[in-house]
């Protein structure tokens, strides 16, 4: 029996119900309690099913076929607002295959999860006794499910039914519905799912009081002391310009003065450079929007909806990548700019797929539910060549024509300065590994809680937290580089441009350097799978953060450079 469309319509979409009407038991995914994201089809089990006909699924987002959703009819007749006293549905012929698949997800702790409309429902498999010899599966759901009005607002499974695992037998299964009344509004009916006592613990407000006050340091420390200093270079300078050659101290010819025609020299390898900014700077742009558009309409509550729209916004800032990286490189004197057009579009979605891609493979060989569609690939790849490009290309064009003039305050020099010898802190290497320090000191307590959310059985929720540290950590980023760079052109350094983006991306080496700890301390994962999975998609975020992080800190970094070689008098 097919249903039509728009009864998916309906039940799905608009969530109400008239008295008698069906309401769809959807079966998902089963999986290993410690590794969340190995998760397999929940009919891998030999679990059986109910006798009503099969109702075909398919995945309504690109999002849920990313994630692994797996819905299949559960067979189970149930309606709303009908009571069902336990029924037996149907009955597993257990023979030694079944018994071990049963006991291998029993040792391993199996959890599975359903769906009763669009609210999920989590059982466990089973349990075996204090010696571990014998396994017990659990064969009686007991369902209760609240109402109110013509609206479900909650549900509430409860696992009975203890059965012990005997090869060559029969197991009946069976289940029950409860109806409740209940006042529950039909948009607080996630509420259930939050953890408020975990986000909003006083950890983690104290995290967000300690890198604000961390903020205004900074910012207090920018502004005395590189205003104070540069306002006395500028007096030395302009004191300099009146007095008679002999009469100049020969001794203070140093600073950042002395570097001003090579300062706005174009960096080493210009083409990946470009690149990397006009993605950090889309890389940005989806921040920023995606936040916003969860704190307004509360993502969690839809199957895939956060990934959806975060590709389909990544694929709409397009042009912002391409604006920046084109005009970025014609001001550097770049001429290939068709080849940084397709570098700068692709650079990201290569990272992410080419991951995708390595793990999928895994996936596919452990048969799980992770594995993505080839028409998924297909659609990605489409959004790809016929969304990401073309508006890459049109913001790669008005970059060029609009703000790729090379409008430096001061004329580049035909030779390149010699740099001279510093001490060993001052060097760009040293620079770059200590600037990140702080950056990553302003959110790893909130990196704990979005890795909570993400690798355990946690609904992130808190989007105000996470724009306010989204702030917290581009001020503070802006602030370190500043100074760092300052430090490096007073020490007649200009490599200041890799330097600048360098020492903001190394915050993401500290995050992974984290995830690792987090791993192996803080979670039980386990397995090829899991731990390639985890490891391979932190490196994806670390990486994405730090292309962030290190255009964040490079455009704040060009402005404090442009202003101050503006206000110079250049002879």
């Amino acid at each position: 029996m097919q249903y039509p469309s728009s009864y998916y319509f309906k039940v799905q979409c608009l969530n109400q119900y008239t008295d008698k009407e069906e309401v769809v038991l959807w079966m998902n995914t089963v999986g290993p309690y410690h590794n969340r994201q190995e998760t397999y089809k929940y009919f891998s089990l030999p679990f059986c099913a109910g006798s009503k006909k099969t109702i075909s699924h398919y995945h309504e987002t690109l999002g849920e076929a990313l994630q692994g959703v797996e819905l299949e009819f559960s067979g189970l007749d149930i309606k709303f607002k009908d009571e069902v006293m336990q029924t037996t549905y149907c009955e597993i012929d257990l023979d030694k295959a079944k018994k071990d698949a049963f006991v291998y997800a029993i040792k391993n702790h199996y959890w599975y999860q359903m769906y009763i409309d669009d609210l999920p429902i989590w059982g466990i498999v089973g349990e075996a006794d204090e010696n571990g010899d014998d396994h017990y599966l659990w064969t009686y759901k007991k369902l209760e499910i609240g109402f109110n009005g013509n609206r479900i607002v909650d549900v509430n499974l409860t696992s009975e039914g203890k059965v012990k695992l005997v090869p060559n037998t029969k197991i009946p299964m069976s289940y029950s519905v409860k109806w409740k009344k209940s006042d529950v509004k039909f948009e607080d009916r996630f509420d259930k799912y939050l953890d408020p006592s975990f986000f909003q613990h006083r950890i983690h407000w104290f995290s967000i009081f300690n890198s604000f006050m961390m903020v205004i340091f900074l910012v207090g420390l920018v502004s005395m002391i590189l205003m104070r200093t540069l306002r006395k270079d500028y007096a030395r300078y302009s004191k300099e310009e009146e007095m008679d050659d002999m009469d100049r101290d020969l001794g203070d010819e140093y600073g950042w003065k002395q570097v001003h025609g090579d300062v706005f020299r174009p960096s080493s390898h210009p083409l990946i450079f470009s690149s990397l900014i006009g993605s950090g700077c889309q890389i940005f742009s989806v921040s920023l929007i995606v936040i916003i558009v969860a704190m307004v309409e509360d993502l969690y509550t839809e199957r895939g909806s956060m990934l959806s729209t975060a590709i389909f916004v990544y694929a709409a800032t397009s042009p912002v990548n391409g604006y920046f990286g084109g005009s970025l490189y014609a001001k550097q004197g770049g001429r290939r700019w068709i080849k940084q057009m397709f570098i700068g579009a692709f650079m990201i979605p290569a990272m992410v797929c080419g991951t995708a891609f390595f793990i999928n493979f895994i996936a596919i060989y452990y048969h799980a539910s992770r594995a993505i569609p080839f028409g998924t690939m297909v659609a990605v790849c489409c959004i790809c060549f016929f969304v990401i490009l073309p508006l890459n290309l049109v913001g790669t064009i008005l970059g060029r024509n609009l703000s790729g003039q090379p409008n430096f305050p001061c004329r580049v020099n035909a030779v390149p300065r010699p740099i001279p010898e510093k001490k060993w802190f001052m060097e760009p290497a040293v620079i770059v590994c200590l600037g990140g320090i702080l950056p990553f000191g302003s959110i790893f307590i909130e990196m704990y809680f979005i890795f909570t959310s993400f690798w355990a059985y946690k609904i992130y929720y808190v989007y105000g937290f996470m724009m306010l540290v989204l702030v917290i950590l581009c001020i503070v980023t802006v602030c370190v580089t500043i100074v760092c760079t300052y430090f490096l052109l007073n020490a007649e350094d200009y490599r200041w441009q890799w330097t600048s983006f360098l020492s903001a991306a190394s915050t993401a080496v500290y995050v992974y350097m984290y995830s690792f700890y987090y791993y192996f301390f803080k979670t039980k994962m386990y397995g090829l799978f899991q731990t390639s999975f985890y490891f391979g998609y932190m490196a994806v975020f670390s990486t994405a953060l730090g292309i962030m992080c290190g255009a964040v800190g490079y455009m704040g970094t060009s402005a404090f450079v442009r202003k101050i070689y503006t206000n110079v008098k250049i002879d």
